[in-house]
């Protein structure tokens, strides 16, 4: 491998000069690579000759864009059988994100203040966060996957994520995201009283089942009567329904589990069952708990529109109704008008988590984190003290307190009594 300087003179005279990295790529052919600068060729030579001495080097006429390895990519997550769901996110990553402000680069020549001048420019055109962190994980899986490949040495997208360190990223999220709030995220125990009231038909049980199981939308339109054990009070979750209404295996490994019901809630799953045998509402041939009138697979939209927004509006568990400039909305009689307050299902396994989190003495179950985690079907004690970890009882609140001082300075009162006593007998 050389570095060496060329000189020559354009067709109008004018003097020019370059450097030249003059080497042999991995498979011994004879490459030149052209720099305006001696310093750039001289780094470029460094790196080169250790990347061919691996046999991880690309030239640059080899190399593919990042689109065509993103193609690439998409291509090995369809043979490795991932959700219809995360294959979706992933190509919608690609083809609005990626492809439109990078998809041209060559692969070889991305390096990271290009990553970093990518990220920079995904969060400027206004994407959320969220979604920044997102496309820069689906990049970085990108050039992971075309490292495999031999197509790049490095995967710059993971260097720059190394480099500013996950638990800086874990911070930023947390601060974007804030605290779950009781009753603002999570339903007070009055507000799921009020709504499971005012639930009406089959929406009743299916609601009952989200608040006291604390299943995924998508388990308890997967669930099914031989999941459930109403002589030994438990549900098994076995199976999920994804949002294109394609039934497969819980989330994670940990989904699969079992819950206790209470009994509340085997009555009311009871009363259901006879009811729609008694109605002859058709289980399918999927024998699901609670699907569409023809048996089908229940919509997670339906699911919302029709049995929790309805029960909040009629419980009185709304917020008022907000126009795009945040003004209030008013109907045709001049009033204000109102939503739901809890716009999606979720809130109602929010609730399981808090109400299994509870102390006793609120009427919670007070349950170790152990068997939170458990029972909600994390994946890890870590997800579970992330997300709810501000919820469980500190121990420390007055009342404890008040309690702890008083047997603290009684026991000490008792044990000075106790040795007089004592010097008192041996007088």
């Amino acid at each position: 491998m050389s570095v060496r300087k060329r000189q020559w003179t354009t067709g109008k005279g004018v003097p020019k000069e370059a450097w030249v990295v003059d080497y042999a790529d991995t498979n011994g052919k004879r490459r030149l690579k052209t720099f305006p600068r001696k310093k750039e060729a001289d780094n470029f030579a460094s790196a080169t000759k250790v990347e061919v001495r691996q046999g991880l080097h690309v030239a640059d006429r080899e190399s593919i864009t990042i689109e065509e390895a993103g193609e690439l990519w998409l291509a090995h997550t369809d043979a490795l059988g991932l959700e219809r769901a995360t294959r979706d996110a992933y190509r919608q990553h690609l083809t609005y994100h990626i492809a439109p402000l990078i998809g041209r680069s060559r692969l070889s020549r991305f390096n990271v203040p290009d990553a970093r001048a990518f990220e920079d420019r995904l969060r400027d055109e206004g994407r959320s966060p969220a979604m920044v962190r997102r496309v820069m994980r689906s990049l970085g899986s990108i050039l992971a996957d075309s490292q495999e490949h031999g197509l790049v040495a490095r995967n710059v997208a993971r260097e720059l994520r190394s480099r500013r360190g996950s638990a800086h990223e874990k911070r930023a999220d947390k601060r974007q995201r804030g605290r779950l709030k009781i009753g603002e995220d999570i339903p007070t125990p009055a507000e799921i009283r009020s709504i499971l009231n005012a639930a009406t038909g089959h929406w009743k049980p299916l609601l009952m089942t989200a608040a006291l199981t604390g299943l995924r939308a998508s388990e308890i339109r997967g669930l099914r009567w031989s999941d459930l054990d109403l002589a030994k009070k438990v549900l098994h979750v076995r199976q999920r329904a994804d949002r294109y209404n394609q039934i497969g295996q819980p989330k994670s490994e940990a989904g699969e589990r079992e819950i206790p019901l209470p009994p509340s809630l085997v009555d009311a799953l009871a009363s259901w069952q006879k009811e729609q045998a008694k109605g002859k509402k058709t289980e399918g041939k999927m024998g699901l708990v609670f699907p569409t009138g023809a048996g089908n697979i229940e919509s997670l939209g339906n699911i919302i529109n029709r049995g929790l927004h309805p029960a909040q509006l009629a419980a009185g568990v709304t917020v008022p109704s907000l126009d795009k400039r945040g003004k209030p909305q008013l109907g045709d009689d001049g009033q204000p008008m109102v939503s739901a307050k809890y716009t999606g299902m979720h809130a109602l396994r929010h609730f399981f988590a808090s109400w299994c989190i509870n102390r006793r003495a609120d009427g919670g179950l007070e349950l170790p984190a152990k068997v939170a985690q458990e029972r909600l079907g994390h994946a890890s004690i870590v997800m579970t003290l992330d997300t709810y970890g501000h919820l469980f009882p500190r121990g420390d609140d007055l009342s404890e307190l008040a309690i702890a001082d008083k047997a603290l300075f009684a026991g000490r009162d008792t044990n000075a009594t106790r040795e007089k006593k004592a010097k008192q007998k041996q007088r």
